[in-house]
Formats: structure tokens, sequence, C-alpha cells
């Protein structure tokens, strides 16, 4: 079942989306410093541990809130959704974004993007919750079709195909580890409906 609530916590706005196992998923309206911090230490933390999602070592503080800090800026413009998930003690662990800006022959779809979780709560349940929530927040925002990359063999890539995404192919040496070595990724898609 999912619950959608407003709220606005000192000056930030948010849609609380509660899935399945009462995991607090958030739809960051607009992204203040107390995200930008917990945003940053869920991205640091997947870099460091070797997650292919952009960004090389060392993987500084500085780097990672001036990622979010952009991201912010393409929030406010209504360019992409950002939803971060929460643990009981209100740390953000997870977190996902559906671009939404597309070309104009393509109003119909959205990018899924920077699926990260903390190493600390993997395998909890918390990635599958995000893409419940990611694909709900696409619905509702007029998307139907949902597009995305990962790295071939990964965690990520099992996850996508148990919740119903259809693999397109592989391309060899897409992008590189945090190390600098080359990698493949994998490219999915998933029509989404009511």
């Amino acid at each position: 079942m999912i619950h959608l609530t407003r709220a606005v916590r000192a000056g930030t706005a948010v849609e609380e989306i509660i899935v399945p196992g009462d995991l607090p998923i958030r739809s960051l309206q607009t992204i203040g410093d107390r995200e930008i911090r917990g945003l940053s230490e869920v991205l640091i933390d997947c870099v460091e541990s070797g997650a292919s999602v952009g960004f090389m070592h060392p993987m500084s503080r500085a780097k990672a809130e001036g990622y979010w800090q952009s991201t912010s800026a393409s929030v406010a413009r209504g360019e992409r959704v950002v939803l971060a998930a929460q643990d009981t003690a209100g740390r953000i662990v997870g977190t996902v974004q559906i671009i939404l800006n597309q070309p104009e022959n393509q109003p119909h779809r959205g990018d899924l993007a920077k699926m990260l979780v903390h190493r600390r709560v993997r395998r909890q349940g918390v990635g599958a919750a995000l893409l419940v929530a990611a694909e709900r927040s696409a619905l509702s925002a007029g998307k139907t079709l949902l597009v995305l990359d990962t790295v071939t063999g990964s965690d990520a890539e099992r996850l996508y195909a148990r919740q119903g995404w259809q693999r397109c192919g592989q391309i060899p040496n897409y992008a590189l580890w945090p190390d600098g070595r080359p990698c493949a990724t994998t490219v999915y898609f998933k029509f989404l409906r009511n």
C-alpha cells in the first residue's frame, strides 16, 4: 500500500511516500542543507564502496555537495524528482532520481538515475522500496515509460530484473569504475501502468 502525505519541514517541502514495510521515502520538492549533507553521505559511501555512478576516486565531500546543489537547482526547475529513503532515526539511507526533462518527442518517458543505497542498509529492501516509489512518482508525473542503465552483473541489475524491468542489451566499456577500470552497462526499460 502506498500512502502520500505532504509536509513542510524547516522550509523544505517534501512529499512522503510510505511503501510496503513502512519505510519512509520522501520526494524532496526542495533540497536544503540538511538533505544535501545526508544525500552526500550516501553518494560518498557508494563511490567509496566501488559503485560506478558517475564519479571517480577520490570522492570528496565538496564534490558530492556540489553535485547535490546542482541537482537541487534541477529539482527547482521541475526537471527531475529526487526521492530519499530514511531510517528510523531520520537519516537519509538511500536515494533515486527520475529525470523528467526529455526531448519534446518523448514527453511520456523518464530516466531512472542515481539509485544509491548506503552499505549499512543494503539487502534490507531499501532499493526495492525506492524503485516502487520512483515508478509511482514517475507515473504521477505523467510518465508511462522509464529507462535506466546499470553496471552489468551488479546487485542493482538483479533488482531491476526481479522488479519486472526488461533488459535491452549490454554495452561493453560504457563507463569506468571509480578506480578507473572500464565496466559494461546493461540498459533496461519498464512500461508503467496504474
